[in-house]
């Protein structure tokens, strides 16, 4: 099974929804960059997640989630901190993510993602459809300089 950080936490009992995802990133010759995923529906940028299966912890859910919509299997680093808000149906809704690396695969095109693109702290902050998105980017940067990320 699962660590009892990759379980629903039980201290949230009005979360009606709960998602998982990544903010997958790497270093280059720019500093540090995030890969955004562009949504043509919501017409958004946003970091890759979704919904949790029946059965699946959230860290199994934040791992498919990443590949299913950007094509790359990643591992997860450190958990960052719990994101809420109220989706379009007006439900609650908690999305967990966890600092990812690329282990592997290359991406396509797919139904719910037409793109996706590396965008340096400073670009993805400008970039970002979402406050929330703008506010995790806050917590990846301080996340990276923790020894428990990968790099």
């Amino acid at each position: 099974m699962g660590s009892a950080s990759d379980r629903l936490p039980v201290e949230y009992p009005e979360i009606e929804v709960w998602a998982a995802g990544g903010v997958v990133w790497r270093r280059s010759d720019v500093g540090v960059e995030v890969l955004l995923a562009h949504r043509p529906a919501h017409r958004d940028w946003t970091f890759p997640k979704g919904k949790l299966d029946p059965g699946e912890t959230l860290r199994q859910c934040a791992r498919r989630e990443v590949e299913e919509e950007t094509g790359f299997v990643c591992s997860t680093g450190v958990r960052l901190p719990l994101v809420t808000y109220r989706d379009a149906q007006r439900r609650q809704k908690a999305v967990v993510y966890w600092a990812m690396t690329i282990d592997d695969g290359s991406f396509v095109p797919n139904r719910e993602v037409d793109a996706v693109a590396w965008f340096d702290l400073a670009s993805a902050r400008a970039t970002l459809s979402y406050r929330r998105d703008v506010d995790l980017l806050k917590e990846i940067e301080s996340a990276i300089g923790s020894p428990t990320v990968r790099s």
